[in-house]
């Protein structure tokens, strides 16, 4: 386990990583002991820094949902991260939403769906049951995922371990809404709407690049909330009402440069459409 000024030092260069735009090197290979733990550690001293800077926690995301991704990443449960409120952007009446790329160093996009919580979610014994009773709505968000810590390391090209990828806040630094105030379709109801088939088409410039089906996180995309509110137990801490809490991508991430257009349609409970300027 590394020690406390080790893990300050490692969130101040994911500050730095940020603010400048340059990306460090793989943590675990420069500290071959680090744990998982010491990754959600490093995180939590890096949205520490945040809120000291006066950055609001709006919720969380849930990320590795997959089983090949968790096959791939060598570990059997998916990995969580904090949402802020600087990473939001919400799409209006049908605009296309302008997203700064500067704001990101190699940004990419993940299509999902988001839980609005009415109630508090408190571990260690949630159900995915108590998941749908304590949620006001679900709604079509797509996940702005980069990396401040390399994706692969620039003299190995060995990808980073899944320790490197909680650190860096689940990879989270993006999530993109639409406002239910000017289209009621963005607002299902979790009790009627079959949410493990609710769908999405990705266009990337005009062609089609993912679909995918809810059902691809993990059978529910509530299975992922359950989980989530249990793994915040033992640290002391839980969802709170009012959190936009992501449940995982069901399609691959897709790479945005400067001019991309996305189109995510989720059909009858609407479109997300967005530039990177």
């Amino acid at each position: 386990m590394l020690d406390d000024a080790l893990i300050a030092q490692l969130a101040q260069e994911l500050e730095q990583a940020e603010n400048t735009r340059t990306q460090v090197e793989h943590f675990s290979k420069r500290h071959p002991s680090m744990t998982m733990e010491d990754g959600y550690r490093i995180n939590r001293a890096w949205m520490k820094i945040k809120a000291a800077q006066g950055r609001q926690v709006i919720g969380h995301k849930i990320g590795l949902t997959s089983r090949a991704m968790q096959i791939s990443s060598n570990i059997d449960e998916p990995d969580y991260g904090t949402l802020l409120d600087t990473m939001r952007y919400t799409c209006k009446g049908g605009e296309v939403l302008q997203i700064p790329h500067k704001n990101f160093i190699a940004p990419r996009v993940e299509v999902e769906l988001a839980f609005i919580l009415k109630r508090e979610l408190r571990g260690p014994n949630t159900s995915v049951q108590d998941v749908m009773a304590a949620t006001d709505y679900v709604t079509p968000a797509v996940e702005i995922i980069d990396a401040r810590i390399e994706q692969f390391d620039r003299h190995t090209k060995t990808p980073r371990k899944v320790f490197d990828t909680i650190s860096d806040n689940a990879a989270n630094a993006g999530i993109v809404l639409g406002d239910p105030l000017t289209d009621s379709r963005y607002r299902m109801n979790a009790e009627t709407v079959d949410l493990p088939w609710v769908g999405a088409i990705c266009r990337y410039n005009g062609v089609v690049e993912e679909t995918g089906l809810a059902a691809g996180v993990q059978g529910h995309p509530a299975v992922g909330i359950a989980w989530l509110a249990n793994k915040l137990a033992p640290w002391g801490e839980h969802l709170a009402v009012g959190e936009i809490v992501l449940a995982g991508s069901f399609t691959k991430p897709v790479p945005a440069k400067v001019g991309d257009v996305f189109d995510v349609d989720y059909g009858v409970h609407g479109k997300l459409q967005f530039k990177f300027v």
